[in-house]
């Protein structure tokens, strides 16, 4: 029995069995599947007799990898009222279970997504951030995207009086 062996496909993709010849032209049988949506190592059984009642078998290993990183799905643009930790949630798209980091020391992101600054931000002191965000799914894939948080200035007069440009009646 004649065929390539190992064979590879990408978690989420269909596998097409490439089969087996045999070289005294015998039919070729085949057993076993290969469940895609699962990453692993799957073997398919492939049996010929021929017109004596010889028999032979051989196996092919088809292995289930994941090689494709996650694909971020939210805006690289935040939009946040100062005084509040709670900026949004980072979103990313992949096949298996991502988590998130996020650089610096300004911003944090929860495992899930979930984008805070670790503290309040004052608009009059910084008001924008800039952070990056990396997706890394099960399979170690990763992608990263540089994200800005706009600060929004909260009160209508100034609240920081040293600049004088507050209003009175």
């Amino acid at each position: 029995i004649l065929g390539d062996n190992p064979a590879t496909v990408e978690l989420g993709s269909t596998y097409t069995d490439a089969g087996a010849t045999s070289d005294g032209g015998e039919t070729v049988s085949s057993s076993g599947s290969v469940d895609t949506n699962t990453i692993g190592t799957y073997t398919i059984t492939y049996s010929a007799t021929d017109t004596a009642g010889n028999t032979s078998t051989a196996t092919r290993t088809v292995n289930v990898v994941d090689t494709t990183p996650p694909v971020i799905t939210s805006s690289d643009t935040f939009v946040a009222d100062e005084n509040q930790t709670a900026i949004g949630t980072v979103t990313a798209t992949d096949l298996q279970t991502v988590t998130f980091t996020v650089s610096g020391t300004e911003l944090q992101i929860t495992s899930g997504g979930v984008l805070t600054f670790v503290v309040a931000p004052d608009y009059e002191t910084k008001n924008v951030y800039t952070a990056t965000v990396t997706a890394t799914d099960a399979s170690s894939n990763s992608v990263t995207q540089d994200i800005t948080v706009n600060v929004n200035d909260v009160g209508g007069i100034d609240d920081d009086p040293g600049t004088g440009t507050g209003t009175s009646t």
